[in-house]
Formats: structure tokens, sequence, C-alpha cells
């Protein structure tokens, strides 16, 4: 053990009064890192590490702006210490957290405002933050790849910087080299959407250095974002959104890279060698960095596909894991649980970069938020006891309205046509009506609570009329409940105007941020998982291939990653459609589509007994629901 982290022990053991009870050395085990720097004198400053690519083409090597505040007075005495970094590409075009700030610098170029809590509250406790402005954004130079080498590449260089193994300077061009010699070289990547996925993108490249990540509300495979089983998801691109964060730049020709990514990606939804380069989820066996994973349940951003094909993959990489799933959509934990988030980083980055041992890796590995600000611990995700259990349609008396049941296949046909200016809220709005573009499955009243936790699939065999054709499943929850308000402006949460403070603040950094509290809406059903397809990626996701009409395809697509309970005297349903309006483009032709019930049938990862239906009940004629907002994008991260 280096000298420098001996001397952080024991600085800590003598100022870090609380301990652990219940344990045999409890006395001479320390609770945490205690705010024992001055952050008013702390030191900061930028530092420009050499990425060893030239994206911009201007034939020299991409430097990227690190801008860091640290400790002084650890430097004095000789103490390292370790880093907690934000690599993001929206430092000056959009700005970080639900206050939107900016990095600010005086007028000799020093930084001065670093956006969000964690240098207030970190920086006294002996940690340095750095945040490192992507390739081709702010202050860097290069050009942004969305999820590529580039973006990836650019903040694991700084990775590499503050483990001696990359070169940094004093300035963008020229300058002098700069060394990392104050750090451990521990490093902990946080970040929220784009900056969570790149700290799941740089985790996948295995770098030596990286202790642990906590990716928010984070993509982990590009594909995902924009792309579902083939189908194209509605709205952006990946050119669209690297001019948008590259707006603030210093005027770099990013022209080629910017063609490369308007050409790189297909059209249509086959998965491509662009997708595969920005696939971590492939790449998921490099990990050896501990993984905090939040993300909401209901958020229509970044669909919750990603963070649950991230933890299931990351399970054979033996690394240390804990998952929060809220019910709200694109939202930093810090808006809506956040005593308990500062709290839970603060064990987290202790154990992980101070190496303490504080029994964080043993407290509960999952948290699920079950009702606004209520939640549950669980061992695993999906649930210890889940297992995957096959719901089949079956139709009823009335024509595109049945039963869903674990019972045996039953014949028979199910006929709607695809109207592309319809969504699963229009579907979902009349369950005891027949509608002329979906089909609507129910358990009837459950006799018990049925518990989803993990990801469920939808195998539908379907004859198109055209040949093109889409195809879509969502699951309902019908029955009243009070639930968060994921389709409102806050996406869950209300901000007021009251503030509170997480650390120490000076003039132009404060630590200090309005208070949000749930928005909750009363709902009589609730769309929590959906799924969508292009029916001509049904043999392969890498190469559609032209249908012909009249002839019967089945297909498997994925749902939405969950963790839900739906409750006794409530209705699982199942609707299947064709174009979800908002969420993927439609065909070029809106086709007549005819399911083949007996070969359809839903997966689903169930915690418990499959579901019994009670006495028989009629659904609500049109119960009240939450409608989404479909312009929420990656772009307001």
């Amino acid at each position: 053990m280096r000298s420098s982290v001996v001397k952080v022990f024991a600085t800590v053991l003598v100022l870090a009064a609380a301990v652990m009870p219940g344990t045999a050395d409890a006395a001479a085990r320390p609770a945490g890192s205690e705010p024992v720097y001055d952050f008013g004198s702390a030191i900061r400053e930028t530092v420009w590490v050499d990425t060893g690519r030239d994206g911009d083409g201007d034939g020299r090597s991409d430097r990227v702006a690190a801008d860091l505040v640290r400790p002084r007075e650890a430097a004095e005495q000789g103490i390292r210490v370790p880093v907690i970094m934000d690599a993001s590409p929206y430092y000056s075009c959009c700005g970080r957290g639900g206050e939107k700030e900016r990095k600010t610098y005086d007028g000799s170029g020093r930084p001065v405002g670093f956006p969000l809590h964690y240098d207030n509250y970190f920086v006294p406790r002996g940690y340095a933050v750095v945040l490192v402005d992507l390739a081709g954004t702010n202050r860097s130079r290069g050009c942004v790849d969305v999820g590529g080498q580039s973006d990836i590449g650019s903040a694991k260089a700084v990775v590499d910087w503050l483990n001696g193994r990359a070169t940094g300077y004093s300035a963008a061009t020229g300058g002098s080299a700069v060394t990392a010699g104050w750090t451990t070289g521990n490093v902990g990547m946080i970040g929220k959407s784009y900056d969570g996925t790149i700290a799941n993108g740089v985790a996948a490249t295995g770098v030596a250095g990286l202790k642990t990540i906590v990716p928010i509300a984070a993509i982990s495979s590009w594909y995902d974002y924009y792309r579902s089983d083939g189908a194209v998801a509605g709205g952006g691109s990946p050119a669209g959104l690297a001019q948008t964060v590259a707006a603030g730049n210093q005027g770099q020709n990013c022209s080629a890279a910017n063609r490369k990514l308007s050409q790189g990606f297909p059209a249509n939804g086959d998965y491509s060698a662009a997708w595969a380069e920005r696939d971590y989820v492939a790449a998921a066996k490099n990990v050896k960095a501990s993984v905090f994973a939040t993300h909401g349940i209901n958020d229509l951003n970044v669909k919750s596909i990603n963070f649950g094909q991230w933890w299931s993959a990351l399970a054979s990489t033996g690394v240390d894991r804990k998952l929060w799933l809220s019910q709200t959509g694109h939202v930093d934990p810090f808006d809506f649980r956040r005593a308990e988030w500062v709290r839970a980083l603060h064990q987290w980055f202790d154990h992980y970069l101070l190496g303490i041992d504080n029994g964080v890796e043993r407290t509960p590995r999952v948290s699920v938020e079950r009702q606004p600000d209520v939640w549950v611990d669980q061992t695993a995700w999906p649930a210890a006891g889940s297992r995957n259990v096959v719901l089949r349609p079956v139709a009823g008396g009335t024509a595109g309205l049945g039963t869903l049941t674990s019972g045996r296949a039953v014949a028979g046909k199910a006929t709607f046509t695809d109207n592309p200016r319809q969504s699963e809220t229009t579907w979902a709005a009349q369950p005891t009506q027949p509608s002329a573009s979906r089909v609507l499955y129910t358990t009837g009243v459950l006799a018990q609570d049925l518990h989803l936790s993990g990801t469920g699939t939808v195998t539908a065999t379907v004859t198109p009329s055209t040949a093109t054709a889409r195809i879509s499943a969502v699951l309902v929850d019908y029955g009243q409940s009070t639930i968060r308000n994921y389709g409102g402006p806050g996406e869950g949460i209300r901000t007021g105007t009251a503030e509170d403070c997480w650390g120490a603040s000076t003039t132009g950094d404060d630590a200090c941020y309005r208070i949000a509290t749930a928005d909750t809406v009363n709902v009589g059903l609730h769309i929590f998982s959906r799924g969508w397809a292009d029916l001509a990626n049904h043999q392969s996701l890498s190469r559609e291939t032209q249908l012909v009409p009249g002839r019967p395809y089945t297909i498997t697509f994925r749902l939405a990653s969950t963790d839900k309970v739906v409750p006794k005297g409530h209705q699982l349903a199942l609707i299947i459609g064709g174009t979800d309006a908002g969420f993927v483009s439609p065909p070029a032709q809106a086709p007549r589509l005819t399911v083949d019930l007996a070969n359809t049938y839903v997966t689903l990862p169930i915690d418990g007994p499959a579901p019994v239906a009670g006495a028989a009940q009629p659904l609500p004629a049109t119960p009240s629901q939450v409608v989404p907002d479909l312009s929420a994008s990656l772009e307001r991260g």
C-alpha cells in the first residue's frame, strides 16, 4: 500500500468518530471520509490530455480539457487522493442537472463553477473531482462521434493520464507537460444519460485504474437508443446529436467526422458495424470496475432495456454491483431520493476509491420504488424467484378481445390494421371496446399480487397484407393506483423554490439546489412495459428481408426491462398493435395484420406463481392514464 494512501486512512481514522456497530473490530474501522479540507482554497486547474487521435484532421493530436478541483492541503502534505470523474459533452451546450448548470471560468480561463454537487461534497472529504469535456465539445479539440471510439477514447485517455499512461499539458496547444502525481490513480466515473453512457463505455474497455462506475439512466447500446429490434425509433439521429453537443466547441472542422456519422448507420433498423462499435453490452466481459446503476422504470428517453441488458451481462463478470430502480422517467436520484442518494454515493466511493471497509458491498444489492417514495430491497434483479412464464392470448366473444392465460395454445385469429397516427395510449384507453388498430388480451382480475421482474419477450406469428410491417406490444396494469407522473414536465418530480445544500460553497460554485418532491397522479391504468419490432427483421437483426404479402412470419422481440407488482384485484393485459406513434417510425404502407393466436405468446419474468384470475369483473370503459411526453430526448439529458 502506498504511504500516501496510509496517510488518507490515518486522517479518516482520527476524524471519523462514528464506527459501524456490531462488529468485533468496530473501534478500528472508520465510518467514512469527513469534510476536513477547505473547499475555498482548493486547487482549480485545467489539464489538456493528449488522446492520440486526430479527429478534426488538423494535423495535431487532439487534446481534451479536464477541469479539476482538488484539496490544497492534501497536495501540500503529500497525500494522494482518488478521483471522481464525470465526462460529458454537455458542459457548454446544455448544462447538467435539474438546474442546467454549465462550467464557468474566470478571465484567465481558470475553472470556477463546477456543475452538480460532486465537487462541493467530495473535495472537502479528500477527493479530487475531474470534469472532462468530451472530444469536440466545450474546450476540447477533436470531434464528437456519439459513443464511438472518439467519445470513449477521450474519456479513457484522462483515466490513463491519472494513472501515468498518457500525457497532459498546460494548454490546448503547446504548453508544458503536466503529470498527475497528486492522485492515487483510483478513478470512479459517474454521470447521467450521455455522461453515464460514457462511463459504461470506458468500463467496457477494461482500463486499469477505473475502480467503479455510477451510470445514471445510461445507454448500454446505442442501437437500443435509436432502434428497437429492427424498428427505427422516432426522432433524432447520431449526427443530429453530435451537432447539438458540438455547438459550443472551439470551431474545429468536423465536417468529415459528421459525414461519417451521417453515412455510418443504416436508415432502416439493421444492426451494423457502426452500432456494434457502440455496443458496450457485447464488451461487458472486459469490465473490471464495480457498478452502481440507477434507472427509471418509466424512462421513455433512455429506455429501460438499456439497464436490463447491461446488468445481466455484468453478472458473468463477477464485479460488485448495486441497482436502484425508480418509478420516474429520465431523472437523477439526486432529485427523487436526495439524502439517501448522497449517503449511498458517499459510502460507495469511500469503499471503492478510498478502500474503507464500511460494509457497503454487503448492503442489499437492489432497491426498487414500489409506490412513490416507498422503496423495497431485493437480493437480486431479476428477483431471486423470477422465472420465465408463457402466457397465451385466447380469443373471446368479441373480435380483437380475449383472455391471457398460462394454459395451452388455442387456435384462433385476430386482425387489425396499422394506424400510424395512434399510439399505445389510444390502444389502452378503451379496453372493453374492440378496435380496428389493435388487439387486447387480459388475465381478468388477479387473485393475488403478480410480481414481474426482468426482461420479457413477445413471440408473434403475423401475416401482413403489405411488404413492410411494424409490430408493437405493450403490457398494461388495469386498476386504480397512484404512481409518479412520469409523463409530466418533471417526469415524476416537482421542483420547488426552497433549497438545501450538499457540501461547501464558494463564490461562483454553489452547493445548494432546489428541492424536488414526488409528482404523483391517480390512474386507472399504467402502461409499464413495451417493445417494438420490424417484421422484416424476423430472421436477422443485421439484415431485413422483404415480406411477401399473405405469408405468415414469426418474430420474437423484447419488452422493456421492468420490476413491477400488478396488485391483487387489478388486471394484466397484453396489447398488440402496429406502429406505436411517437415511439417508432411507420412502414411505407400501413398493413392489415392477422395474428395467429395459437402461435403467439408473451414470455414474462414472474417472481411467484403464474397469474390466477379471480371472479369476473369488467374493466372500466375508459380508465384514466398517464399520457407520456414523447418530446423527451437525450439532447436534454
